[in-house]
C-alpha cells in the first residue's frame, strides 16, 4: 500500500469479504450455514488465527447493528476507507448479497468504529516495519506512516 501511495496508485481489492468470513454468518462456535463453501472442503482464504477472525467479525456485526447495516457492509465500508484503496472485487452469489454489498458505497463510518477495527484486524509487524515503528517513525513519509497508522 505504501507504494501505491507513493506513485499515485489505486489498488483493487479482491475479496474484501475473504470468501464471506467477514459476511457476518459465521460465527464463533456455531455451525457454519448448510450450502456454504467453508462446510466444504473449500480452504480459501486459509484462516491463520480462528480466534482473531471471531473477533473481527463480532466487532463488525456489533458496528453493524449500532448503524442498522450488515456486517458485510461494515467490512466492505471500512475497506473502501483504506488508504489507496480505489475499488473493491466483490463476490456476491444472490441478488440479495449484491444489493446489500453495493449499499456499502454509502455508508460512512465513525472514527471509533474504524479505530476497533484497525486495533483487531493489525497483523504482527514484520521487519522493517517493527523497527520502523519503535525507532523510525519521524523519518518516514506519509504513504509509509498510512500503513503503520494502526500501530503508532
Amino acid at each position: 500500500m505504501p507504494i501505491a501511495l507513493e506513485e499515485g496508485l489505486g489498488v483493487l481489492v479482491w475479496s474484501p469479504l475473504a470468501g464471506g468470513l467477514l459476511s457476518g454468518k459465521f460465527r464463533r462456535g456455531q455451525p457454519a450455514p448448510a450450502g456454504t463453501r467453508q462446510v466444504t472442503d473449500w480452504n480459501e482464504p486459509p484462516v491463520r488465527d480462528p480466534e482473531a477472525l471471531f473477533d473481527i467479525v463480532e466487532a463488525l456485526i456489533a458496528i453493524g447493528a449500532r448503524r442498522g447495516v450488515s456486517a458485510a457492509q461494515v467490512a466492505l465500508a471500512y475497506m473502501l476507507r483504506r488508504p489507496a484503496v480505489s475499488s473493491l472485487v466483490i463476490g456476491a452469489r444472490t441478488s440479495e448479497q449484491l444489493a446489500d454489498n453495493l449499499a456499502a458505497a454509502d455508508l460512512v463510518l465513525g472514527d471509533d468504529d474504524v479505530a476497533e477495527l484497525d486495533a483487531l484486524s493489525k497483523p504482527p509487524l514484520i521487519y522493517p516495519y517493527w523497527h520502523h515503528v519503535r525507532a523510525a517513525t519521524d523519518r518516514l513519509g506519509s504513504s509509509d506512516l498510512s500503513l503503520l497508522r494502526p500501530y503508532l
